[in-house]
């Protein structure tokens, strides 16, 4: 059995998926590669075919009708073989040498009585054209180098977020807690790390700088006027993840800190939300922002409040025009987390 699968959703991603290919080729026989072409109507298809000939023990290609990144993942899942299971998206890369520590970890990890559930590592920012490039760490949050629980996790900082970008699942803790991501809908990698929390037991952190999350084409998904034409699927996953959990519910979320950390990820996603709609500046999207808040406080009246009432939720729900340019003082902590180009 592998060690690793990570899975490599590809739509017309043929002027940059051989980089992000060649970064997980280094891992050699212990992991698996499963490129997913989502209906591509460029080379990808070509370009994945020969590297599943060119690397047949490390390389699987899977060719499928476009379903949009979430199918893609889920594809992926479907095909994955490996212990620990990562997405990484095919204008990414990962860092060598942060790789080989990874390995090395999941290695020792997988020789453990129970596997631990999930496996975080550090982001790097790769915007275009930055000097500096900022990096997302945990190590003033998480113990290092040791398995632990949530009842170890000290305080998150509001913008210090478990991302797609630094989690690696363990790949049947995802198949138990039947994770589906909806298709043809662009931000669900916040669902991919959202739904499984409350079914991690066990964590372990590597300060390393693993993945390098590129920022910089005009289409890509995190470009503000992009996010502002498919706000309709950033709403489509944040109401997905209203309805997951009642974070109230102290028998369904029974730990304290995962409870708290659950709530902050659902605020800034609201955050997200609520500032691409006012920032769309069309009364129809204002309309949506109301409505918004009010699914929250019909679902999980409590956590409506807590949010509501919270210094973000507070900037978000001002009244009028004055109220939305103060609003707008939100928007830095929603570039932290969302990483605009």
């Amino acid at each position: 059995m592998k060690l690793l699968s990570f899975v490599v959703p590809c739509y017309n991603s043929e002027s940059y998926m051989k980089n992000c290919i060649h970064s997980l080729l280094t891992g050699g026989r212990e992991v698996e590669i499963i490129i997913v072409d989502d209906g591509s109507t460029d080379g990808t298809a070509d370009i994945a075919d020969k590297y599943a000939e060119d690397y047949p023990e490390l390389v699987k290609v899977v060719h499928q009708e476009n379903g949009g990144h979430g199918e893609a993942v889920n594809t992926g899942l479907r095909h994955a073989s490996g212990l620990f299971f990562k997405v990484v998206d095919s204008d990414d890369w990962v860092s060598i040498s942060a790789y080989k520590e990874i390995l090395k970890t999941i290695e020792k990890l997988a020789g453990e009585r129970q596997l631990v559930d999930m496996l975080i590592s550090n982001f790097v920012y790769e915007k275009e054209g930055a000097r500096h490039k900022k990096a997302m760490r945990y190590r003033s949050a998480f113990p290092q180098n040791r398995i632990f629980t949530w009842d170890d996790v000290r305080l998150l900082r509001k913008g210090q977020y478990i991302l797609m970008h630094s989690v690696i699942y363990r790949t049947k803790l995802l198949r138990e807690c039947h994770l589906q991501l909806p298709d043809h809908t662009f931000y669900v990698d916040n669902i991919f790390v959202y739904h499984p929390l409350p079914y991690v037991k066990t964590m372990y952190y590597l300060n390393v700088d693993f993945y390098r999350y590129y920022i910089g084409r005009e289409d890509q998904s995190v470009n503000e006027s992009v996010m502002i034409q498919r706000i309709d699927q950033q709403l489509k996953v944040n109401y997905s993840m209203i309805d997951d959990y009642k974070l109230s519910n102290r028998h369904e979320i029974s730990n304290r800190k995962l409870r708290h950390y659950m709530r902050n990820y659902l605020e800034i996603i609201m955050v997200v939300s609520s500032i691409m709609l006012i920032r769309s500046q069309t009364e129809e999207n204002l309309q949506k922002k109301y409505e918004l808040w009010n699914y929250l406080k019909a679902s999980d009246q409590v956590t409506y409040y807590l949010l509501k009432w919270s210094v973000l939720g507070r900037t978000m729900n001002l009244p009028g025009k004055s109220g939305r340019k103060i609003s707008e003082t939100a928007y830095q902590l929603a570039q932290r987390f969302v990483g605009f180009n």
